[in-house]
């Protein structure tokens, strides 16, 4: 009789075991990859809402970010309008947008001097390296839009980061 019950036991231990397999299978089966959201350019930054943030030391270059195009989004990209001014005064406006779970970047377009958008012609992601000639998508990435790796919750977070220069924890721990 102890035999029989130790048995059944056994065959139970064992079918609880290859449903939880077959569940495990069908929840693999059932993850969709990434998908990114139609992109809308944003209407012409002429009443740009610029707030400078601190990239280095070693660029005499000056870098914006119009936080009045700063979204996150539910693909889980943060989209911006960023402008960089170099030491003589020329300056550069693009739209781009992060990655922050697979630590890339992309720019979607470039703006021209009429206030319109000229469409990217790479649209690939492109991993972002803290290197000094693109410091400043390291210092977006790991100061603003990024900490410790993880996508801020809202643009209002990342506006807050950015008017405080990402020296204070905004997410409160």
């Amino acid at each position: 009789m102890i035999s029989l019950i130790r048995t059944f036991a056994v065959l139970c231990l064992a079918a609880g075991m290859g449903a939880a397999g077959a569940a495990s299978t069908d929840d693999d089966e059932d993850a969709k990859p990434w998908q990114e959201n139609a992109v809308q350019f944003p209407a012409s930054v002429s009443n740009a809402n610029w707030v400078p943030f601190y990239v280095s030391a070693a660029t005499d270059n000056e870098f914006f970010v119009d936080v009045s195009t700063l979204s996150v989004d539910t693909d889980d990209v943060v989209r911006y309008v960023l402008k960089v001014v170099s030491s003589e005064g020329a300056a550069s406006v693009s739209y781009e947008g992060m990655r922050c779970d697979t630590r890339e970047r992309k720019i979607y377009a470039s703006g021209r001097r009429d206030g319109s958008w000229s469409k990217s012609r790479n649209s690939a992601w492109v991993s972002i390296r803290d290197a000094a000639a693109n410091r400043h998508y390291a210092a977006l990435f790991l100061d603003y839009f990024c900490p410790s790796g993880i996508i801020v919750r809202s643009s209002a977070e990342a506006v807050k980061a950015l008017q405080n220069q990402g020296r204070v924890n905004v997410r409160g721990y």
